[in-house]
């Protein structure tokens, strides 16, 4: 009789039968097996490194209308990583890793002062002008030394003509420890204090020398502790900070050598401030630039996870493991954004690049990362079948928490997005991803992106729980626990014209979809 399950063969036999046809996710589908896991049992966790470990195998894409502090605080409190961009000076990327690794549940380390010789009504001005939701301030003097605090009961219009100086609690009465006390372990110093001084809300933290250095709230850390209940967990550091990634590019001198003691000192200062991976992000990873840059950073810092790329070759691969990255972005030119395979010629379609990627890697003992391509969860899934984790852009784009500016037309609203090879993406500093210089951008550099605009999608958490859950939703079908099993159980067949049409909504007018399933 004949073998009925080579019909759905696993990766080794079914890519090489396609040869020499490159696949990318729409061409396959996978086949279902035999299952004994519900869905929302499905574990996600994935490490990309010795010393990094999501909760979740999602991060955001380093580029100027995807990823900045915000969205990297949203993306690891849901337990995946941020990539911050670089188009930026260095001085403000090292300010955006700051917010995230500061942005402990509970303790802010730069919180908003006032004034004593400021007035209530210039207070209030000042929430109504940022658009603060809180209203409880600490009060400090020109050298930062704390006066006292200004509490949110007596932050209201009645007292507008008052000062701050009448209206605060005095020095003496606010509740302080020395910076010397949290060093260790923050937040079980300020659980304990919390629950040893009952109807106290704020902790105050200070130096030897009276300096403000940040502040402890009780709802933030109790915030903390029903984390515990969450099946998916903010993927942390082992300091308790919340992850973050920084994207940095192979910066050269007039004379076109790599500039070393800028990269060198740019990421030692992303290090001292806690980054939790460092992205040598490039279109063409298989270069000289991005090798030396990689080797650079490997020989000062030994332990920090590296992210290079992007290749589509096991050469590349290669290269780049032996060069020192932990994890590989794997993708050239499938981005919605992306027009390098129109305008180079260049580029393997995803799903077969990320097949030869994952053979070397298990080699070489380095992860991957699908990077560009995916528009919806079962993408995802295919992915995750080859890949160890996923770069998404134009997927959260939209969500409230991507830096890109919002604008209305014919009554619905959408956000900037941009691919970092566009011509204005380029002459704001991305130019040197693509090879180029930044002068040069304009004039003489050809574009290997667009500039486009997604439909606002929302808040980060609600998107991600919709793709978190289509991920589960495909591990259940073929009867994987977790992501390794994914990659042992799945069985891949090509999908026909007529089949990719089967595939979608068809045959109904459509009344409501979302980003997930949408046919766009």
């Amino acid at each position: 009789m004949e073998d009925l399950s080579a019909f759905f063969p696993d990766a080794d036999t079914f890519f090489p039968r396609n040869l020499p046809v490159g696949l990318t996710f729409d061409d396959i589908s996978l086949a279902t097996r035999y299952t004994e896991i519900l869905p929302r049992d499905a574990n996600l966790s994935v490490s990309l490194s010795p010393s990094l470990h999501l909760q979740i195998p999602i991060l955001s894409s380093d580029m100027d209308t995807v990823t900045e502090s915000r969205m990297a605080i949203r993306m690891a409190l849901n337990g995946g990583l941020g990539l911050i961009h670089y188009n930026m000076t260095d001085e403000a990327q090292i300010k955006e890793v700051a917010r995230v690794k500061n942005h402990i549940h509970g303790f802010i380390r730069e919180p908003i002062k006032v004034m004593a010789n400021q007035t209530i009504g210039e207070v209030l001005d000042r929430i109504t002008r940022k658009d603060f939701g809180f209203r409880t301030f600490p009060v400090v003097d020109e050298q930062n030394r704390l006066l006292g605090l200004l509490s949110s009961s007596t932050v209201k219009e009645r007292y507008r003509e008052r000062s701050v100086l009448e209206a605060m609690t005095p020095r003496s009465e606010v509740y302080t420890l020395p910076v010397s006390a949290i060093k260790d372990h923050p937040i079980e110093v300020a659980d304990k204090f919390f629950s040893e001084h009952i109807g106290i809300h704020k902790l105050l933290i200070v130096d030897d020398q009276e300096r403000l250095c940040g502040l402890f709230t009780l709802s933030d850390i109790e915030r903390i502790e029903d984390e515990a209940t969450r099946i998916v967990k903010p993927a942390r550091d082992e300091r308790f900070r919340l992850v973050c990634g920084a994207a940095i590019g192979s910066h050269r001198k007039a004379d076109g050598s790599l500039d070393a003691d800028r990269i060198i000192n740019h990421v030692g200062r992303l290090v001292e401030e806690g980054v939790d991976a460092i992205a040598v992000s490039t279109a063409h990873g298989f270069s000289k630039g991005v090798g030396d840059t990689v080797k650079l950073i490997r020989g000062q810092f030994q332990d920090l996870t590296i992210v290079a790329g992007n290749v589509t070759s096991a050469d590349g691969v290669e290269f780049l493991a032996k060069a020192g990255a932990n994890c590989i972005k794997i993708g050239q030119g499938p981005g919605s954004i992306c027009t390098t395979r129109v305008v180079a010629g260049v580029g393997i379609p995803q799903m077969t690049a990320l097949y030869v990627a994952s053979r070397q890697a298990a080699k070489e003992g380095v992860t991957i990362l699908a990077d560009g391509g995916i528009t919806k969860s079962g993408d995802m899934v295919k992915a995750l079948t080859l890949a160890d984790g996923l770069i998404c852009g134009g997927l959260l784009a939209g969500c409230d928490e991507a830096p890109g500016r919002i604008m209305e037309i014919n009554g619905k609203l959408y956000k900037q997005y941009r691919g970092m090879g566009s011509r204005e993406a380029m002459k704001d500093g991305s130019a040197a991803r693509y090879g180029h210089d930044k002068k040069d951008a304009v004039a003489k550099a050809a574009p290997e992106g667009i500039e486009a605009l997604k439909e606002a999608a929302g808040p980060l958490d609600v998107v991600l729980r919709e793709l978190i859950g289509g991920i589960q939703s495909g591990m259940g079908y073929l009867g994987a626990a977790d992501l390794k099993t994914l990659k042992v159980n799945a069985r891949y067949i090509r999908v026909s014209p007529a089949g990719q049409k089967e595939a979608a909504p068809h045959d109904v007018i459509t009344v409501k979809t979302t980003p997930n399933n949408s046919s766009e």
